[in-house]
């Protein structure tokens, strides 16, 4: 685990520079965004999902954010297709800030080219210098 400026990054996960999350998990990618992701946004009013069953490109949105200060995508760590979208966030968006590492996930992708687009997101290896290097882009902007 890292920690740093009161906000965690779990070792044991994967990072886009978006501050979303990926969690490997039988082939299967669950995703969301990390604590500081959250901080950055404020708190969530509205989020829209793409409907399970889709195929989606790394990179590309699956949804939309909104929140006070801020609106914008949730985009796919991995290609592949959406498998399941958490429902309760459509009703109760403010668990993406209340848990995010747990019941405040996004979406499950099947991944179809998994071993090679895990090398385009931050690892464990590296994680606590690129947490660093990425806090302060973000909180200099």
């Amino acid at each position: 685990m890292v920690s740093y400026e009161g906000f965690e990054w779990p070792d044991d996960l994967y990072y886009t520079k978006d501050q979303e999350w990926s969690k490997v998990e039988d082939g299967k990618v669950r995703v969301g965004f990390t604590t500081f992701g959250m901080d950055l946004a404020g708190k969530i009013k509205f989020i829209r999902l793409r409907p399970a069953g889709r195929e989606i490109k790394a990179g590309k949105s699956i949804g939309t954010l909104e929140s006070g200060k801020w609106t914008g995508p949730v985009k796919a760590p991995v290609s592949g297709t959406l498998v399941e979208v958490n429902d309760e966030l459509k009703t109760n968006p403010g668990i993406l800030n209340e848990d995010p590492y747990g019941k405040g996930w996004i979406a499950v992708i099947e991944a179809s080219n998994l071993d090679e687009e895990l090398k385009d997101l931050q690892g464990a290896d590296g994680l606590e210098d690129w947490v660093k290097e990425d806090y302060a882009e973000k909180t200099a902007e």
